[in-house]
């Protein structure tokens, strides 16, 4: 069994799931995490035995017990999400990743809106071959964490398409402030936030009563959207640009799942989130590492 599903028992185990994944089973419970399922580190090594037998530097093809397992988890993901072919982000969740002193952050790579089990098994390849690239290796060296090491498994996960992302830090990342959160926002997927190509909204919220100190609406100019394959960056439209992306309530609602995580979790949190027809996402919970 090389696949474990998000909310299940078995899909806690950071050795075989990774952090992201673990994190996510973990509150899926209690909150609103998109379905998805997990190819385990196990798979993983199974894939790393097929590429030394064949002498292979590069991961491929998928061996044929993955591939059939990972043809009946999409289909199963499909009965789940009312979807023929549902639009999934396929990303790794190393067994190291998203831990207190290493997040792997941009590291690893990541895609989105990935339809159809041929795509999946593809991009399921490519996250196995980012976790043996240079750059993940020095990262790991850096860190002081064999760089040979980092088994990683892939988190497949239903994609919400976002009508607004954000992400939120339970500490202020700039100020080192423990009694703020912090939160970036802005229109569509949130890896135009992630990656640093828009100028977000940021509200600054106290802790003790979630009174909103500052907000400071950015100019966004780009947003990430999903389109046929894949998704694209494109223009936002002037009317957006400079409306705040998150209404008031909506900025306090982010605040107190903020602060549910932390009291869960036991540490302070870096929080990816969406909101899709006025419903809030969780899609990402982990450490805060930088501060």
């Amino acid at each position: 069994m090389y696949i474990h599903w998000l909310g299940k028992p078995n899909c806690g185990d950071r050795s075989l799931v990774g952090g992201k994944a673990a994190n996510l089973s973990r509150l899926a419970e209690a909150h609103r995490v998109p379905p998805g399922f997990c190819l385990t580190t196990q798979a993983y090594d199974l894939a790393m035995v097929r590429v030394e037998e064949a002498g292979r530097s590069e991961e491929g093809p998928m061996p044929d017990a993955l591939r059939e397992e990972t043809a009946i988890a999409y289909r199963q993901l499909a009965v789940l999400c009312g979807e023929a072919e549902p639009g999934v982000a396929v990303r790794s969740s190393a067994a190291d990743e998203d831990g207190a002193f290493a997040s792997f952050a941009g590291q690893y790579e990541t895609y989105l809106n990935v339809k159809g089990v041929e795509e999946v098994e593809k991009a399921i390849l490519r996250c196995w071959a980012s976790a043996r690239s240079q750059r993940a290796r020095e990262y790991r060296r850096q860190r002081g964490l064999a760089p040979e090491g980092g088994r990683v498994a892939v988190l497949v996960q239903h994609l919400v398409i976002a009508d607004a992302s954000a992400v939120a830090f339970g500490v202020n990342p700039v100020t080192g402030q423990r009694d703020e959160i912090v939160i970036t926002a802005s229109w569509g997927l949130g890896e135009s936030i992630v990656g640093g190509s828009v100028t977000p909204d940021t509200y600054v919220v106290r802790k003790d009563d979630v009174a909103i100190l500052s907000r400071e609406t950015g100019d966004k100019g780009r947003m990430t959207v999903a389109v046929l394959g894949g998704t694209r960056e494109v223009a936002v439209p002037l009317f957006l640009r400079e409306r705040p992306s998150l209404e008031e309530a909506q900025v306090v609602e982010i605040a107190r799942l903020v602060l549910d995580l932390e009291e869960k979790m036991s540490w302070a949190v870096d929080v990816e989130c969406a909101y899709r027809g006025g419903q809030l996402y969780l899609l990402q919970c982990r450490p805060v590492t930088t501060v």
